[in-house]
């Protein structure tokens, strides 16, 4: 006799339809934002980033439409320090080969916004979010419109006397709001399609807690080696010390600590912020093999084993660009893929920790019990 299929009710299939089509939307939001900051990088690294010295959301996403308009932007160009220190003379069609690359960098941030809040209105009317998630969807469009703000105050900076490129700290300020935005949309998105933690394939509880700590390392000194690229593209401290692993010859460099206070060696001093970026670097690659190895000698299979060795094969992949682009001085192209594929790290990251959400130590129920009831987004 035939056995009948099961079928969720109705309302379960819709939920689920819902909680499907709002992941794809948040996934292509966080693409969004992965080629956002592969083209901030491109701009700082051209130069381009000090082009446009209006801040204008909305008559700013037109480019200048005569010949006019490109002098009278051309003009105020030549009022920064910049031009007069980098660019003196490159004329009219100089000026515009750097200003196309930071006015498409601002209209992809206009395109960004929208494609965030027009699918979310459409969602909201039509009922289709669950209400705990709303709030955080309203955060995070805030957050966005916030990034648009930073990113202004960080390009204000460049237009100070007797500067040539923007303040290091506002650059992080700036990178740090992006990749939470980007972690957050990932894990939302990542927590829609996948609501409860998935099977680890009858790995022991304690191996399973012991592979998220490394991941938990990993991920949080990949976060802190970011933050130091950050100083270092800043500082442009990639334009020194271009040896590996040595520096001049030094595991540790001889001016290391050159500034007093020692803290202010932390964010200004050229070969500290280079070497402690090397350290951070090297460090999470030592967690990445942690967790490579535990993963494999546990005995990790089927999906989680996928996310989970991902991250270790992005790290490898950005310590090789990075030693790279330090010894060939920072092209360009590779400076901006370095930029791009730590955006990856941190993604493969996340998506190790989310699978391995079943690795936390159970909550105990009320009743003593397990908690079995899974809420819809974490």
């Amino acid at each position: 006799m035939p056995t009948a299929s099961i079928t969720p009710p109705a309302p379960e299939r819709d939920r689920a339809r819902d909680r499907l089509a709002l992941s794809r939307w948040l996934l292509a939001v966080a693409g969004m934002i992965w080629v956002m900051v592969a083209l901030g990088g491109a701009t700082r690294l051209t130069g381009s980033g000090l082009s446009i010295m209006e801040w204008a959301p909305l008559s700013g996403a037109l480019p200048p439409l005569s010949h006019a308009e490109w002098q009278r932007l051309y003009d105020l160009y030549r009022t920064i320090p910049q031009y007069a220190l980098v660019n003196q003379g490159f004329g009219l069609e100089g000026f515009q080969r750097i200003f196309w690359l930071e006015w498409v960098h601002r209209l992809w941030g206009r395109l960004l916004g929208l494609a965030f809040l027009l699918p979310f209105l459409w969602f909201w009317v039509r009922g289709r979010i669950p209400r705990p998630l709303l709030p955080r969807l309203l955060l995070l469009f805030v957050l966005g419109g916030l990034q648009g703000a930073v990113g202004w105050f960080m390009v204000a900076s460049g237009f100070e006397a007797d500067r040539t490129a923007v303040s290091p700290y506002r650059l992080v300020v700036h990178l740090s709001l992006a990749l939470l935005l980007f972690a957050a949309i990932l894990w939302t998105a990542l927590s829609l399609r996948h609501p409860a933690p998935p099977p680890l394939d009858g790995m022991p509880p304690g191996r399973a807690r012991a592979l998220r700590r490394w991941v938990h390392a990993g991920a949080g000194l990949a976060v802190l080696t970011m933050l130091a690229g950050g100083l270092v593209a800043g500082l442009k401290a990639g334009l020194d010390y271009n040896t590996f692993p040595l520096m001049d010859g030094r595991l540790v460099p001889e001016g290391y600590a050159a500034l007093s206070p020692f803290w202010r060696n932390l964010v200004a001093n050229i070969a500290a912020v280079q070497f402690n970026h090397r350290l951070l670097a090297t460090l999470t690659g030592i967690a990445a093999a942690g967790t490579a190895w535990t993963a494999l000698a546990a005995g990790l299979a089927g999906p989680a084993r996928r996310a989970v060795l991902a991250f270790p094969a992005a790290v490898a992949l950005q310590y090789a660009l990075g030693v790279a682009t330090l010894l060939l001085v920072v092209p360009a192209w590779l400076g901006t893929l370095h930029q791009a594929v730590a955006v990856l790290v941190l993604g493969t990251a996340l998506a190790a920790l989310h699978a391995l959400r079943g690795a936390r130590a159970p909550r105990l129920a009320p009743s003593g019990g397990p908690e079995a009831a899974a809420a819809p987004v974490r």
